[in-house]
């Protein structure tokens, strides 16, 4: 079954026509093709107009569908090949975070990304995305592997946060991700990070530094999620459309605050309506930018990654 969001209703009314439209044509063997063409032509005008002024909560709904691409999909779609590798060494292999060496265009680069799931019992496998300690302390072992190794790193960023448990506190999730930043502040390789969906709190950041910094169109990338914000401010979910505004999450405020470094364009109506265009796209500019990162030296690419994230949130008064 398709999943329609409410903005989206004008759009399954008109393909619902489109397809009565075409049963009576074949039905009855009539030339509807004329009405067909005029109904279609209304259709691509409002699905233009609807995806042209989508609001910051709408989205984030378009983030979070079940379609939506997530990174291994991804990494199917643009790698010629791909080495999963496992565990922190220390406590387990956290399925919420997965990566690997992987050749793209015959360049061999270490992606990690987030793993959310396709149905429920893959959902549950993979924690729904929010990755446990070991996974971040995953996630940095294969960063250093990838430095020993002088491989670029790709981080791929989809969850709704870090795991908020009892045992994934006990076991340092503050610290795993703090050492995260520190680390990746500092690696010795160029590193580029995607937030391909949810970008959320520390869950994101984790493996959020990087010398560029992008976001797909539909993604959204904050502090806190609408919902928990609403909850803190007003004491319910209901004003999570305010919240996501207030917030200012999406793609466009995040350049325009200069959080990021660009903007992916996807498909029209989100990634999910075309997996292998959006990774082919994605490929493009992740080609684009290993290129132009591998022509500096890494003291340059180091120090200028510094210097980025070091000026963020600077505000000078008159």
């Amino acid at each position: 079954m398709k999943i329609t969001f409410d903005f989206e209703k004008p759009l399954a009314e008109l393909q619902q026509q489109i397809e009565k439209v075409k049963q009576v044509e074949e039905k009855n063997n009539l030339d509807m093709s004329a009405t067909i063409a005029e109904l279609q032509e209304k259709f691509d005008t409002t699905q233009k107009e609807i995806y042209a002024n989508l609001t910051g909560w709408q989205k984030v709904q378009i983030s979070r569908h079940p379609e939506r691409p997530y990174t291994l999909q991804y990494i199917e779609l643009m790698c010629d090949d791909f080495i999963e590798l496992h565990g922190d060494r220390t406590v387990g292999d956290d399925k919420a975070i997965v990566g690997g060496f992987g050749t793209i265009n015959g360049q061999t680069v270490m992606i990690i990304g987030h793993q959310k799931g396709k149905n429920t019992k893959e959902r549950q496998y993979r924690n729904f995305g929010m990755p446990n300690p070991e996974g971040y302390r995953k996630a940095l072992r294969l960063m250093k592997m990838a430095e020993k190794f002088n491989k670029p790193v790709i981080t791929l960023i989809d969850t709704p946060g870090a795991f908020p448990g009892l045992e994934a506190e006990e076991r340092g999730q503050g610290e795993a991700i703090a050492r995260n930043l520190l680390e990746m502040a500092v690696l010795k390789v160029p590193i580029i990070c995607v937030i391909i969906g949810e970008g959320a709190s520390g869950g994101a950041l984790g493996i959020g530094i990087g010398d560029k910094v992008m976001m797909l169109e539909n993604s959204w990338y904050s502090v806190i999620s609408p919902e928990n914000c609403s909850t803190i401010l007003w004491k319910t979910w209901e004003n999570k459309e305010r919240a996501a505004e207030v917030l200012k999450l999406t793609s466009t405020e995040m350049l325009k605050n200069k959080l990021i470094d660009g903007i992916i364009k996807e498909p029209l109506g989100g990634a999910h309506q075309d997996p292998v265009a959006m990774a082919s796209t994605l490929k493009k500019q992740l080609l684009k930018d290993l290129k132009v990162l591998k022509e500096k030296s890494i003291d340059e690419v180091v120090n200028e990654r510094i210097e980025k994230f070091c000026s963020m949130g600077v505000v000078v008064e008159d």
